[in-house]
């Protein structure tokens, strides 16, 4: 029990005594730290190089001078010597205090190798030169110099400590050292203590390189850790490439990204992935930006894998587009040909791209629908003008035909010509309205069974005389068996009108139209052709766009709208049929339209029966031409 309580009293007493020993380490460092210069604070590392500047000098100070009062006792008064090495002792505070108010270590290290080196040359010159106990200090100099960690300043150090040893040899030659102060103690006892405290010293400073060693790997350490954590979790993918382009490292993010691992991207895993049409431009950033020096900014797409099969490997890919800005890697290492490593940060701009792609198409199509604004008023300025001018024209001329003194049948002529004027303002009037209502949705069929063979001649009949009036052929052949149709009969009549008066308009005198009809498989196909101006290929396929006439609006030869084959387009298309333009310039136009004979998708029209024949008929058909 007696043993316990001992026990019990002794470990109190040893918490107690470390308690103030960390209580008294961390006032000292706190002191320490309050007269660190205001740009050393906030960098650990220089933090580190000061403090190990200033407090062995200090303290080293310190203790001399608390020990100089002793030593007074035990010695008595001392000789010139010993008060000279004692005065040095306010050096090291003097440096100290340059340090902590100007901040400038290299300077610091500078003036202690040159207050150390003149210190030791004295004391060897009055202590017989070279052979002088204290010229065993000289190896210090360029020793604590290294703890600078500059070369400049290790190197100036060697040349004074070298300078210093070449001055005691010289003095010692030349016969100018004075004669050594007669003393008690002998050359021996010097030298050994010498050796001695320059080898506590060297020691010092052998473990205060090392631990400025171990604080700078630590640092090093903490902020390797710090930016791996960063780039871990960062959205933007960091990478850092070789001179030729090559993956050296690349942060976790990419696997989200890209979704494929790290690693698989290391060399040049990255650059396979990239788009062939992209690679130039991906290699040319990395080059430009590791030998110029600037930042660069590239964007490429590359390959993502979406979807895996079951063994986990991928199944499939998509391209992403990403943005990458990269500048050099600031090591101060570069290759013979001027080029340096690059860092590199990535990111998805995938739906910029595609708003970019968005917008563009938008441009686009306002350019288009702006475009078919000048076409529609230049196209209406003149099929407009030109009827009405003859309207009021002609209708002022019966106004005044008491003056005119017009004949009857002058009189009828004009009349009929604002009848013709009329009517055709009439078809523009209604092409325009059939577009509009067409492009709004609002044009409506009405499908019922009808024979599409009396419809086909009923139209062709009324153009013959408008053909036969331009001296051209109109030529119609139909099978007299041709089945029933579901379909609008008024859609129908309008796509043959159209199609007809068109062969017509721009077939010249002489020329031949042919209308046919036939059947081929489950569809009845209609083919319009003329032996007209034709279509050069450059406008083949716009045709069929509102308000569009192959050739320049102010160069063309015939009137028209441009409505007239749009609308037949559109009408085709709500029938669910197709159609064909073929045409060649001065050799004529074949136009062809593909109906279905029936239409399953319309409930509310009963079904025909299975048409007959369903192979084409030729041998059956009439052939109408006009006179």
């Amino acid at each position: 029990m007696g043993a316990n309580q001992k026990r019990g009293r002794y470990l109190p007493s040893r918490a107690t005594a470390s308690a103030d020993s960390v209580a008294l380490s961390r006032i000292i460092g706190e002191r320490l730290d309050a007269l660190l210069h205001p740009s050393a604070r906030y960098d650990a590392l220089a933090s580190a190089r000061h403090r190990a500047f200033i407090a062995p000098r200090l303290f080293g100070s310190l203790a001399a001078f608390a020990a100089f009062p002793i030593y007074l006792a035990m010695r008595g008064a001392p000789t010139a010597l010993e008060a000279l090495a004692f005065a040095w002792l306010i050096a090291p505070i003097l440096l100290s205090w340059f340090l902590s108010r100007t901040g400038r270590y290299e300077s610091a290290h500078v003036l202690s190798s040159l207050s150390l080196t003149g210190l030791i040359l004295v004391i060897a010159t009055l202590t017989g030169g070279i052979t002088s106990f204290a010229a065993i200090w000289l190896i210090l100099v360029p020793l604590e110099a290294a703890l600078s960690a500059s070369r400049r300043v290790v190197a100036f150090a060697a040349m004074l400590a070298l300078g210093a040893a070449a001055v005691l040899i010289a003095i010692g030659q030349l016969g100018w050292l004075p004669a050594a102060p007669a003393g008690d103690v002998s050359h021996g006892a010097l030298m050994a203590v010498s050796v001695a405290s320059a080898t506590l010293y060297a020691a010092g400073l052998a473990f205060g390189s090392e631990s400025l060693t171990r604080t700078s790997d630590t640092l090093l350490s903490v902020e390797e850790e710090r930016y791996r954590l960063l780039a871990r979790h960062m959205s933007d993918v960091i990478s850092r490439h070789g001179r030729n382009g090559a993956v050296q490292f690349i942060s976790p993010a990419v696997e989200a990204l890209i979704g494929v691992p790290a690693s698989a991207l290391s060399g040049h895993g990255l650059f396979d992935r990239v788009h062939v049409a992209d690679r130039p431009a991906y290699l040319k950033a990395l080059s430009d930006a590791g030998r110029g020096g600037e930042a660069r900014s590239v964007e490429f797409r590359v390959r993502r894998e979406v979807a895996r099969d079951d063994r986990g490997r991928p199944s499939a890919a998509e391209f992403i587009w990403l943005e990458m800005r990269c500048r050099p890697f600031e090591t101060g290492v570069v290759s013979a040909a001027g080029e340096a490593d690059v860092v590199a940060v990535m990111r998805d701009v995938t739906d910029r791209k595609q708003q970019e792609q968005a917008l563009e198409e938008a441009r686009a199509e306002a350019g288009r629908a702006d475009a078919t604004k000048s076409r529609f008023l230049a196209t209406m300025s003149h099929e407009l003008r030109t009827p009405l001018n003859a309207v009021i024209g002609f209708s002022d001329m019966i106004l005044h035909e008491d003056e005119l003194m017009l004949a009857p049948e002058r009189r009828k002529e004009y009349a009929q010509l604002i009848n013709d004027s009329g009517q055709h303002l009439l078809s523009v009037v209604n092409g325009i309205l059939d577009m509009s209502k067409i492009e709004s949705g609002h044009f409506e069929i009405a499908p019922e069974p009808f024979a599409p063979r009396p419809a086909l001649l009923n139209c062709c009949n009324l153009l013959a005389l408008k053909a036969r009036e331009n001296g051209i052929d109109l030529v119609t052949r139909a099978p007299e068996n041709l089945p029933e149709i579901v379909g609008d009969p008024r859609a129908f009549k309008q796509i043959l009108l159209n199609l007809v008066s068109n062969a017509i308009k721009f077939t010249e005198r002489g020329g031949t139209v042919s209308v046919d009809a036939m059947v081929e498989g489950a569809r009845l196909v209609l083919r319009v052709s003329d032996t007209g101006v034709g279509i050069a290929a450059e406008d083949l396929k716009r045709i069929g766009d509102p308000f569009f006439q192959a050739g320049t609006t102010y160069q063309r030869r015939h009137e028209g709208t441009g409505l007239g084959l749009s609308i037949v387009k559109s009408l085709v298309g709500m029938h669910g049929g197709d159609i064909e333009v073929k045409s060649e310039v001065d050799r004529g136009t074949t136009v062809t339209v593909s109906l279905p004979l029936a239409q399953p998708a319309l409930t509310n029209v009963t079904p025909l029966a299975p048409p007959q024949p369903t192979e084409p008929q030729r041998p059956d058909y009439q052939v109408k031409k006009s006179a």
